[in-house]
C-alpha cells in the first residue's frame, strides 16, 4: 500500500460524520456562558462515540479514582504512617518510596502479559481483575493486622502499587491503540486521563487529613481497598471481544502466546534503537532522574513544631487539595493554548519555569518569606498552586509524546515500556534524594542542611535544558517513527491474526492494511 494511503487511512476516520463531534460548534458559533457549561458534556459524548462507553468510564476508574483518589491518599497516609507508626528517618522513607515504583517500572512485563498471553480469550478483562484483588487484599491486611513489621509492611505496600501499576498499563494499552486508530484524538485522551486524575486527587487530598486525624494512618488503609474492588468489576463490565479459537484451543494459545511473545520482544528492540525514540525517552528519564526529591525531608519540617511551620494533618490534606486543584488549571491551559506547539518548544520553557519555581522552596526553608511579611500559611499555598500548574504543563507533553512513539501492534507493551523508564527515572530521584539527606544528614529532627539540598536539586533541574535537543522539534499530529518501523510491527502482526480474526477487533489499523493490500 502506498505511503500517503497509509497515512490517510490511520488519520481518517472511519465515520465522516463522527468528525463533526458536538464540542466543535458550540466553540465556534455559540459563545454564551451555557454552551461554555455544555462544552465539557459534549467533550465527553465526542470521546464515548469515537471510541467506547466503557472506555471512557474504565478511564475515570483507573485515572480518576486509582491513581487520583487512591494515589493522593495513600501518599499522605503512608508518610504518616512511616512516621508516626513506624518511626523511620526520612532518608529511610526515600528508599522505601523508590521500591514502590519497582513495580511501575515492570509495566513492560506487565504489558508484554496483557497484550500476548490472554486468559479465556480476553487481553485486557482478567488483569483489571488480578489488579483489584493484590491492590485490595495487601491494602486489608496493613488496615486490620495491627503494628506489622517493617518489612512485612513494606511489601504489603509494593503489592498495593502493584496492583495499581497492572490496572494502568492495562488501560494505558487500551489508550495506546486508540491514540494510534485516532490519532487527532490522542491529546483529548491523555486531557481526560489527566483531569480524571486531578479531580480524583482534589478530592482525595481534601479528605485525606481528615481520615488520618480521625481513623488514623494505619486504619486509614482500608479506605484504599475500595478503588481495587471496583477495578474487578470493570474487569467484567469493560468492552472487550473475545478471541475465537479453534479445535485445540490450549495448544493453539500457548504457540500464539510464544510466537507473540517473540514479536513483541523483537518489535521493541528495533523500535528503542530507532533514534526518534531513545532519544526522547533518555530526555523524559533524565528530566525525572535529575530532579532529586526532596519530599520526605520537607514533609518532616512541614510537621515540625521546632523548626518548621508545624503544620496540622489537615492543612497538609488542604494544601496538596489545593495542589491538585491548580494542576487541573494546568491541564486546561495545555488542553486550551498548547497542544498545537512543538513539543520542544513547550518542553524547554516549561521545564525552564519549573527549575526557576524550585526556588520557592528555598525561600520558604530559610524563612525569607517571614522576613518579607508574607505568612507560612500563605506562601505555602501559593507556591503549591505554582509548582502544580507548571509541573502539569511539564507532564502532559511527555506523556502525548510517548503515546505518540509506539509502534501499531506493540503499542500496549511498547507504551509501557516508556512510562516505564519514566518510574525509572521517578525511582531514580527517590533514592538519589534519600542519599544526599543521608550524605548530608538530615534527619527527623536535624534541618540545618535540608536548604542546601533543595539548592542542588534547582542545579540539576536547570542542567536538564542541556539535554533538550533529544526532544523531536515536531507538532502533536507530525509523524514521529520511521514508516518502515511502523510496518515491520504491523506486519508481524497481521500474520499472527490469520488463524485469530477478532483479535484484530483490538488493532483496527492493522486490520485495515490487511484488506487493503
Amino acid at each position: 500500500m502506498d505511503p500517503l494511503e497509509d497515512k490517510e487511512l490511520i488519520s481518517k476516520p472511519t465515520n465522516p460524520a463522527k468528525h463533526n463531534h458536538p464540542c466543535q460548534s458550540p466553540t465556534k458559533n455559540n459563545i454564551n456562558p451555557f454552551s461554555l457549561l455544555l462544552q465539557p458534556f459534549q467533550w465527553l459524548h465526542m470521546l464515548s462515540t469515537h471510541l467506547t462507553p466503557s472506555f471512557v468510564i474504565g478511564v475515570a476508574l483507573v485515572y480518576g479514582l486509582g491513581q487520583g483518589f487512591s494515589g493522593s491518599l495513600f501518599k499522605v497516609v503512608t508518610d504518616y504512617y512511616w512516621k508516626d507508626v513506624q518511626k523511620v528517618q526520612p532518608s529511610a522513607v526515600q528508599l522505601y518510596m523508590g521500591l514502590y515504583y519497582i513495580p511501575w517500572v515492570m509495566k513492560p512485563i506487565w504489558g508484554l502479559l496483557t497484550d500476548v498471553f490472554p486468559v479465556r480469550g480476553y487481553r485486557r478483562k482478567p488483569y483489571f481483575v488480578v489488579a483489584g484483588v493484590l491492590g485490595g487484599v495487601s491494602a486489608l491486611m496493613v488496615a486490620l493486622l495491627g503494628n506489622l513489621p517493617v518489612v512485612v509492611a513494606l511489601i504489603c505496600l509494593i503489592v498495593l502499587t502493584a496492583g495499581m501499576a497492572i490496572a494502568d498499563v492495562t488501560i494505558d494499552a487500551c489508550i495506546a491503540t486508540n491514540s494510534i486508530e485516532c490519532r487527532e484524538l490522542a491529546p483529548d485522551m491523555q486531557s481526560l486521563c489527566w483531569f480524571c486524575s486531578s479531580a480524583g486527587a482534589l478530592v482525595g487530598y481534601s479528605t485525606s487529613g481528615v481520615l488520618v486525624h480521625h481513623l488514623g494512618a494505619q486504619a486509614a488503609f482500608s479506605i484504599l481497598a475500595v478503588p481495587p474492588a471496583l477495578f474487578i468489576v470493570l474487569g467484567f463490565v469493560i468492552h472487550e471481544s473475545k478471541a475465537m479459537t479453534t479445535l485445540h484451543p490450549q495448544k493453539k494459545e500457548k504457540t500464539e502466546a510464544l510466537e507473540s511473545l517473540g514479536v513483541a520482544v523483537t518489535g521493541m528492540y528495533e523500535s528503542i534503537k530507532c533514534p526518534q525514540v531513545w532519544k526522547p525517552s533518555l530526555y523524559m528519564f533524565l528530566s525525572l532522574a535529575l530532579s532529586i526529591s526532596t519530599h520526605e525531608a520537607q514533609f518532616y519540617w512541614y510537621t515540625d513544631p521546632k523548626d518548621g511551620p508545624a503544620f496540622s494533618q489537615e492543612f497538609v490534606g488542604v494544601i496538596y487539595a489545593i495542589g491538585a486543584a491548580a494542576s487541573m488549571a494546568g491541564l486546561l491551559i495545555y488542553h486550551k493554548t498548547l497542544k498545537d506547539y512543538p513539543f520542544r518548544h513547550i518542553l524547554f520553557f516549561v521545564q525552564l519555569l519549573f527549575a526557576a519555581c524550585g526556588m520557592l522552596d528555598l525561600i520558604f526553608v530559610l524563612r525569607w518569606n517571614l522576613a518579607l511579611g508574607i505568612p507560612d500559611y500563605f506562601f505555602i499555598v501559593a507556591e503549591e498552586c505554582v509548582v502544580r500548574i507548571i509541573t502539569r504543563i511539564r507532564w502532559m507533553p511527555m506523556m502525548v509524546l510517548s503515546s505518540r512513539l509506539c509502534p501499531l501492534g506493540i503499542e500496549g507493551t511498547f507504551y509501557a515500556l516508556l512510562t516505564g523508564i519514566d518510574s525509572l527515572g521517578s525511582l531514580s530521584s527517590k533514592w538519589g534524594g534519600g542519599f544526599v539527606m543521608h550524605l548530608l544528614n538530615v534527619t527527623r529532627t536535624d534541618f540545618r542542611n535540608l536548604w542546601l539540598i533543595i539548592l542542588i536539586r534547582n542545579i540539576l533541574r536547570f542542567s536538564t535544558l542541556c539535554f533538550i535537543f533529544l526532544i523531536p522539534n515536531a507538532d502533536h499530529s507530525e509523524d514521529l517513527i520511521p514508516l518502515d518501523i511502523l510496518k515491520k510491527n504491523s506486519a508481524a502482526n497481521v500474520d499472527d491474526d490469520d488463524d485469530d480474526e477478532q483479535e484484530g477487533m483490538l488493532q483496527l489499523v492493522i486490520k485495515k492494511e490487511k484488506l487493503q493490500v
